[in-house]
């Protein structure tokens, strides 16, 4: 089965304090995006990036949407030979051969979507708009959602064949899968696959990819 990686990295570095695409910020020595893009390149035959206008250069490099699933859907479109999409944030750097291979292993073995999560582990309470808590929720069921997210890519395209407004509203590809009836698994991963978002965000990836090496 053909395995594509999809990388959605049009985004802008504003919370970064970048004023190029947060992709490309430097990370470690070299830029953000090629710690995932190492990693995916052994996973995957082929990856795609999703990049900022003027910036799609390369053959495997499309010019990203508006919105992160809307670049998801451009790089996809380009790869239509994909049978399994492995889409990944180009600001989750601490992605590791093991976690992205479980997830597509998972969908090969008959699950539409597999994706990276963590447990939740504080507590989590409901509130409404004062600030008043309703309810306190069960912390045992709950995950924080990562990337990666593997795909059935059939299914993926399906999922992503909406207007617009449904994929801003979108706050991951999983839940377009699960609009369609998809089948979609947990995939638990490590603890430092974190995503990077802020300076701070940063400096912690940074000394996490120095302790690796």
């Amino acid at each position: 089965m053909a395995v594509v990686g999809i990388v959605p990295a049009a985004g802008r570095g504003e919370r970064l304090g970048s004023d190029g695409p947060k992709a490309f910020v430097a990370c470690g020595g070299r830029p953000l995006v090629e710690w995932s893009l190492d990693v995916l390149e052994e996973v995957c035959d082929r990856v795609v990036m999703a990049v900022p206008e003027g910036w799609d250069t390369d053959p495997d490099h499309v010019a990203g949407g508006a919105v992160r699933s809307a670049s998801v859907r451009a790089a996809l479109a380009a790869a239509p030979e994909a049978e399994i999409a492995v889409v990944h944030d180009a600001a989750r750097p601490l992605i590791t051969r093991e976690l992205a291979e479980r997830c597509v292993d998972a969908v090969r073995s008959g699950w539409q979507g597999a994706i990276a999560a963590g447990p939740m582990t504080d507590t989590v309470k409901e509130a409404d708009a004062s600030g008043r808590v309703l309810r306190t929720l069960d912390r045992s069921v709950l995950w924080r959602i990562q990337t990666p997210q593997a795909f059935d890519a059939e299914t993926l395209r399906r999922a992503l064949d909406v207007p617009d407004e449904v994929l801003a509203a979108a706050t991951d590809d999983a839940s377009l899968v699960e609009a369609v009836g998809g089948s979609v698994c947990i995939v638990e991963a490590p603890p430092d696959n974190i995503k990077v978002t802020t300076p701070l965000d940063l400096e912690f990836a940074e000394a996490l990819l120095r302790a690796r090496s």
